[in-house]
């Protein structure tokens, strides 16, 4: 059991390709979802590591500046940065004279691992995309990164997921087998990976595959698995 740093209703819990991260984002600090309900808009992500040691399993990020109430939402994108978007606690669109007035904006968050200071670290998957896998078949991609750590290599699948009135309907984060990662004669790295053993644990479609060296994932590519 751990201790929020502050309260929320309402927030959006994403799982971010690092494998290890969750991230908290929108909401309100007292209220409830519904019309005109909540207050204090929680303008403060948070990043939650539950295999942290206890007591430091939360990390406030940079505070951003729109209220994200009722109705917003949050999805991750390829790049491993965070949409964000909406904000309507209105039964109609209502966009002057009220306190939170809708809002249809979109911006971005970028988490830490998107950070300069991580760019030695952050691979760059030179694989073609999208690649074709099939269950419980090996299958290779090919990265490039300034400062490798082969024992902290993994690959993750994600499913692309949709999000409303706070839940994320679809989302499914697979940690991958990996069998060896090898370092080809240009200096490149191969990782050898085993695709999800059954339909159970990826149904059939589109995923955002990410490499992933220290806790810095790459850009994902597109992987189709049928």
């Amino acid at each position: 059991m751990e201790t929020m740093p502050n309260p929320r209703v309402m927030g959006d819990m994403l799982l971010l390709p690092t494998g290890k991260d969750v991230l908290i984002i929108n909401g309100a600090g007292s209220g409830t979802a519904g019309w005109e309900l909540a207050q204090d808009p929680a303008y403060t992500p948070v990043i939650y590591r539950p295999e942290a040691p206890a007591g430091s399993r939360f990390e406030l990020q940079t505070s951003a500046t729109t209220p994200r109430l009722y109705h917003s939402s949050a999805i991750l994108l390829r790049d491993g940065r965070i949409l964000v978007g909406g904000s309507n606690p209105h039964i109609y669109y209502n966009f002057s004279n009220v306190q939170y007035p809708t809002d249809l904006s979109l911006e971005a968050f970028s988490p830490e691992y998107l950070s300069a200071s991580n760019s030695n670290l952050r691979p760059k998957i030179v694989t073609a995309s999208p690649i074709e896998l099939s269950y419980d078949k090996q299958f290779s991609l090919h990265f490039s990164v300034g400062l490798v750590d082969t024992t902290g290599v993994s690959v993750n699948m994600v499913l692309p997921a949709f999000c409303t009135h706070s839940f994320s309907m679809n989302q499914r984060l697979l940690i991958l087998q990996i069998s060896k990662v090898t370092t080809l004669p240009d200096g490149t790295y191969e990782v050898a990976v085993v695709a999800p053993p059954s339909v159970v644990l990826a149904p059939p479609g589109y995923y955002m595959v990410f490499v992933v060296n220290s806790g810095i994932p790459s850009e994902g590519i597109w992987a189709h698995i049928q």
